[in-house]
């Protein structure tokens, strides 16, 4: 009969001494598990892995707030300051055309200055000075002459400052998380749009018209305060100094030549145009709309009329850029698009002017789409081109065309056929622009990260 096997046969082995060469493997030093494979892992896929400072983060959130606190000046206050001033209707309106021509022919030429400069933090500094002086000049000096100076200067310099902005947040976090920035940018834009028509407003009624200017010039100080904040390190150099040999920028393509062939660019600046085209009138519309029926309240409800996208946008603005990332652009271009005419009809139909005021939540929207999705889709669109800055303004300008038209074409179907119908007129246009979209408009969201 045999002995029982033992469960543990290595307790009845000896004792094995190592060997004479036997050498530990060392262990991996701290560095290299900490620097070099994230490193490797970042030049993979540059957008998902890359790590922006809290201070960085944070002086791009005050600088979105404090540039619309700056914008908001140049905005309804104008024609308030202008009659106060004992300015014509004529004249008020040569100097306001005078600001959205210069606004218009801009848009191309700040955004090929920005591809041309080497620092994006300069061009959107030198803007923010140069809007700051233009409301200095128009408090100090009410006259005709520096009057138009100011607005062009302001004009051309907000030019230059909205594709710096644009280019800032995105080579700040990567391509790969732009939507969710851009999201972020827009929500602290509506909020400082709303503090500052508040904080401006009072300003004008408690001490004088003139002194939301000297504010507006003021605000020059906490915005280059905040810009200061961005680590120039962690933004990513210029487009074309990443181009590929074999990219249409390497081969000598002029810009212009780079845009004219861009099906996915030309597709969205079709459809925007046309988005324009409804778009623009309409609040005016209503604003007449709300005179006639409320004269009383009618200042109030309009305030409200504006109010109210902007709350809309600043709550939703995040999670339009999240989604972007996660379902694609074309399923939020449509929801932006087709808010447009239902807007318009509900605009043609409903009498109340509360009700009236309640509809704008579908502007809001629409806002919070556009405000993330114009730079995105235009950011992939001119991806490794080179082009992104100068295709920004190519697409704003036009944006600009399409609200230039709109003002006439609803004032003649007003005037003509009464507000219903030019209501419904704007409905059908926006109708066409979603329809626009759903047949020729491309998903442009890239597959990967290269």
């Amino acid at each position: 009969m045999t002995a029982p096997r033992p469960k543990n046969r290595r307790a009845l082995k000896p004792r094995e001494t190592p060997r004479p060469d036997f050498r530990p493997r060392p262990l991996p030093r701290r560095d290299a598990l900490t620097d070099d494979a994230p490193a490797a892992t970042a030049v993979e896929a540059p957008g998902d892995m890359k790590v922006i400072s809290r201070a960085s983060t944070r002086g791009l959130d005050g600088f979105a707030f404090f540039v619309a606190n700056l914008q908001t000046g140049f905005g309804p206050f104008l024609a308030v300051y202008f009659t106060q001033a004992k300015w014509t209707q004529s004249d008020i309106g040569f100097a306001l055309t005078v600001g959205s021509l210069v606004s218009l022919l801009g848009q191309v030429p700040g955004g090929a200055f920005v591809d041309a400069v080497r620092s994006r933090r300069f061009a959107a500094g030198f803007s923010v000075v140069a809007i700051a002086l233009s409301a200095f000049a128009l408090a100090m000096w009410p006259n005709f002459l520096v009057v138009l100076l100011a607005m062009a200067a302001h004009s051309a310099a907000s030019c230059i400052l909205t594709p710096a902005i644009a280019a800032i947040s995105i080579g700040l976090v990567g391509h790969a998380r732009a939507g969710e920035r851009l999201g972020r940018n827009a929500s602290f834009s509506a909020l400082g749009n709303a503090v500052a028509a508040a904080g401006m407003g009072a300003c004008g009624y408690y001490l004088s018209n003139d002194a939301v200017f000297y504010l507006t010039a003021a605000l020059m100080v906490p915005t280059l305060i905040a810009l200061s904040w961005i680590r120039p390190g962690e933004i990513d150099g210029p487009p074309r100094a990443k181009v590929a040999t074999d990219a249409p920028a390497a081969r000598g393509d002029n810009g212009l030549r780079a845009l004219l062939t861009n099906r996915a660019l030309l597709c969205f600046g079709a459809c925007m145009t046309l988005f324009f085209l409804a778009n623009a009138a309409m609040l005016p519309l209503v604003g007449s709309m709300l005179t006639l029926r409320a004269s009383e309240t009618a200042t109030a409800l309009i305030a409200a009329c504006i109010v109210v996208p902007q709350v809309v946008l600043a709550l939703s603005a995040p999670a339009v850029g999240r989604a972007a990332e996660r379902w694609g652009r074309r399923p939020l271009l449509l929801i932006g698009f087709l808010a447009l005419p239902i807007r318009g009809l509900l605009f043609a139909y409903v009498d109340s002017p509360e009700l009236l005021v309640a509809v704008q939540v579908f502007d809001g929207v629409s806002a919070a789409v556009f405000g993330v999705m114009v730079p995105l889709v235009v950011s992939d669109a001119t991806r490794k081109t080179g082009h992104f800055n100068l295709a920004l303004g190519a697409v704003g300008t036009a944006m600009g065309i399409g609200a230039a038209l709109s003002t006439s074409l609803a004032g003649v179907m007003a005037d003509r056929l009464g507000s219903h119908t030019a209501f419904l007129g704007l409905a059908i246009v926006g109708f066409a622009a979603f329809a626009l979209v759903a047949l020729i408009m491309p998903e442009t969201r890239p597959d990967t990260e290269a």
